[in-house]
């Protein structure tokens, strides 16, 4: 079998920053005064006494002051911190080997956050080879509250927010987060560009409510501790909040225990402002035999939810725990999803006993009537799965299903309700044969399978 190759040009391989010449880590009153009486506008974090057991000090005094770019010097030990609080109209400089360590035994509440942007504008973080880390399994534990918000890097409600080469580790809930605000019920214009979350409690990065939000060359991988466990998750809490033009580019989901990219939009209805979603050339795998979700998983766009567009363009689910695709309790009458060129192999790498539903490559699931009796909306564009299993290439499944011993996906009785609206073509490569099972009640229903040349 061949499998495409997904290349991705990750630029922080190459990436270089501004920092020339590094200061020591010692104090200088002198240019502090300079830098708060306006005379100068580049600062040094160290200036204001770095501090081997706490710098949390020294770093809120830099940020608060009047600088416009803070450097974070390489000192030689990490710099450890409480929870700290960004400003507007700053560039922050983390020089390659800076650790920013949460000083352990702290962190306490549940929403502490190592780094936190909220409600302002123009700021950058610009962190290449440089790490934020936490203390994930200290959180899980007591005396920590039980919590899943203990974020490495936090925005929320701000505006012109650029994140750059910065790796985010073992947070006590998701390595970078992205939501609305006291002043602005979306954050706007953030870039996330070349960045890395690897180890965290909840999700790699959470999208909650965002409009013009790019996601770029980055890696999510190794998510465990709290549901959902993705690399992204895009789930709003409200039905105000937003995902408008939200594009992820050129980025890898690697051995997270949930999906790889998880879409779920239970809390927005026909109110809502339409969604606009693209993933763009990125990549969902399991290498290390973990048991894990989905590549892709889709779910909860109710009959009277919203409007617009997911697309996945030239995306691939290289392997994954359960199904490469799975769509679940998605309105024919919502949000369009649509797969451009799209390849998916390798599916059902877990074993799962406990789960009793279909074991397919791609799952188009009821599961929820309460949210929806029109299952579908969904569009194909020159996909193709590669199988080497006796099974549907696609299956449309109202039944329950156990998928753990926690629960079942269903919250009533399932009735032949149908599907709706699939369209357009996919090449399958299976040596068993080709065919898809779309339920006994397909309607507006021609999607194509055909075999692949081999």
């Amino acid at each position: 079998m061949i499998f495409p190759v997904l290349l991705l040009s990750l630029a922080s391989l190459g990436a270089t920053t501004h920092v020339t010449n590094p200061p020591s880590g010692e104090r200088n009153p002198a240019a502090v005064q300079e830098v708060m009486a306006g005379k100068r506008a580049d600062a040094s974090a160290a200036w204001w006494g770095f501090n081997a057991e706490d710098s949390t000090t020294a770093l809120q005094a830099a940020f608060d002051s009047k600088a416009k770019h803070i450097l974070i010097p390489y000192t030689g030990k990490p710099w450890i911190v409480r929870p700290l609080m960004l400003r507007s109209n700053q560039e922050i400089e983390i020089a390659p080997g800076v650790v920013i360590l949460a000083k352990r035994g702290e962190f306490q509440a549940v929403n502490d956050s190592v780094l936190t942007a909220r409600d302002v504008e123009n700021v950058t973080i610009r962190g290449y080879g440089a790490t934020v880390r936490m203390w994930k399994h200290d959180y899980q534990n007591p005396p920590y509250k039980k919590g899943e918000w203990r974020m490495g890097v936090e925005v929320q409600g701000s505006k012109n927010v650029l994140i750059e080469g910065l790796r985010v580790e073992d947070s006590g809930g998701d390595g970078f987060y992205v939501d609305g605000g006291k002043s602005r019920l979306w954050s706007e214009d953030v870039t996330i560009r070349d960045c890395a979350a690897d180890g965290n409690h909840r999700q790699g990065l959470s999208v909650i409510s965002a409009v013009n939000l790019l996601v770029e060359n980055c890696t999510f991988s190794n998510t465990r501790g709290t549901a959902p466990q993705a690399g992204i998750d895009l789930e709003p809490d409200a039905a105000n909040q937003r995902l408008q033009n939200i594009v992820i580019r050129n980025s890898v989901f690697e051995n997270n225990q949930g999906s790889g990219m998880d879409v779920y939009l239970k809390q927005l209805n026909g109110t809502s402002a339409p969604v606009s979603i693209l993933f763009d050339h990125c990549l969902s795998r399991v290498t290390d035999g973990a048991d894990t979700s989905s590549g892709i998983s889709i779910g909860a766009v109710r009959d009277a939810g919203p409007k617009g567009l997911v697309e996945f363009r030239d995306t691939t689910v290289e392997s994954a725990g359960m199904s490469d695709v799975n769509i679940a309790a998605k309105s024919a009458d919502g949000a369009l999803v649509r797969f451009v060129r799209c390849h998916w192999g390798h599916s059902w790498s877990a074993p799962r006993p406990e789960y009793s539903g279909p074991r397919v490559p791609v799952l188009i699931l009821l599961r929820q009537p309460k949210l929806t009796h029109r299952l579908g909306g969904v569009e194909f564009v020159d996909c193709t799965i590669y199988d080497t299993e006796s099974r549907p290439a696609v299956q449309v499944f109202e039944g329950c299903v156990k998928y753990s011993a926690k629960g079942w996906w269903c919250d009533e009785d399932q009735t032949d309700y149908g599907v709706y609206g699939l369209h357009g073509h996919i090449f399958v490569e299976n040596p068993t044969g080709v065919h898809a099972d779309l339920g006994p009640k397909p309607v507006d229903t021609d999607l194509v399978l055909t075999a692949a040349e081999q």
